[in-house]
């Protein structure tokens, strides 16, 4: 399952990134994002549910559904 594919409210743990995008999962790594972190969906943005709104490790953080389709998570 991956980020994008879960629903508000929904806690999930976070397992790897998609090996495919080497440079997209450096960028999520800088902002945060590492495999055993928690997030929780927040909210969906009104336009294609874009920007979604995560919590993760008490930060709020914006992201792309595109982004987010690229991190493997295992629902809590």
């Amino acid at each position: 399952m991956t980020l994008d594919q879960l629903s508000c409210n929904q806690k999930a743990k976070i397992t790897g990134f998609d090996p495919l995008f080497l440079e997209l999962e450096t960028r999520l790594r800088e902002i945060g994002f590492s495999e055993g972190d928690e997030v929780t969906v927040l909210h969906f943005g009104p336009i294609g549910k874009n920007p979604m709104s995560i919590k993760l490790n008490g930060a709020l953080i914006a992201l792309r559904k595109n982004e987010a389709k690229y991190i493997f998570v295992k629902l809590l």
